[in-house]
């Protein structure tokens, strides 16, 4: 009786939210690519939306810049497990939501932010650029063209290098191809953003691969920005186009 009832209920929130004009997601609807740690763990990669991430290890949940809403893309987090860590790059709101992070933190639930959303949110641990905890490395994340610094400026938002099992995962933030790449090493899968003019151009975006050399690429962040090109520019490099937007 309690199975129909949720039946029900979904259906029902499915209805309304297309008589809104918005597109309810459920977990099988997510592009999940899967990839295999040095000693043969598994780590899967959900898709969820522009720059949120799921991230499932060993039994741990890790997300990534969730939001509720983005355009006309809802995620409902409420029927997804507890994060471990939840990590938040920086303040703006495709990064940082508040009510996605109350929805995903559990009791065992560390977050990790940099300190402007920390000071924002009224909780969490605070990463500043160079900075290591457990697995979680914070890189800089930052603007350096003309005209686009006041949108990221240098020192405040974090990108974030993790490490699970050797497996280096680089997760870039909102940034542009920034001199401090060049320290980036060993990187197994990067996701590089690209949305002018927050982010890298899809010319930056190459430029910043060729440097940091992932064994596999995910352009994500970018919105409208044509990113089709990108795979014939790194043949070197196994780049995935998933629902990034």
């Amino acid at each position: 009786m309690q199975k129909q009832i949720e039946i029900t209920m979904k259906k029902l929130m499915t209805c309304l939210l297309a008589m809104l004009g918005l597109t309810a997601y459920s977990q099988e609807n997510y592009e999940v690519d899967v990839f295999k740690t040095k000693s043969g763990k598994e780590v899967k990669f959900h898709a969820l939306v522009h720059a949120s991430i799921r991230i499932e290890y060993d039994g741990c949940e890790i997300m990534v810049d969730p939001v509720t809403k983005l355009g006309n893309k809802t995620i409902n987090y409420a029927v997804m497990p507890k994060a471990d860590y939840l990590l938040v790059t920086h303040e703006h709101g495709d990064h940082f939501d508040k009510e996605a992070i109350k929805q995903l933190t559990g009791k065992k639930t560390r977050l990790i932010m940099n300190k402007r959303c920390v000071e924002m949110y009224g909780a969490g641990e605070a990463m500043e650029n160079g900075q290591s905890l457990l697995f979680i490395e914070a890189v800089p994340a930052y603007n350096t063209t003309e005209g686009r610094q006041q949108f990221h400026p240098k020192g405040r938002d974090n990108g974030y290098i993790l490490t699970l099992d050797g497996l280096r995962i680089y997760i870039a933030g909102d940034t542009e191809n920034i001199p401090e790449m060049a320290n980036i090493k060993d990187i197994d899968i990067a996701f590089l953003p690209c949305n002018q003019p927050y982010t890298m151009t899809p010319d930056q975006l190459v430029r910043a691969a060729k440097v940091i050399k992932p064994k596999v690429l995910f352009p994500y962040h970018y919105g409208k920005t044509d990113v089709s090109t990108v795979p014939s520019q790194l043949k070197d490099i196994d780049v995935r186009i998933r629902h990034y937007e």
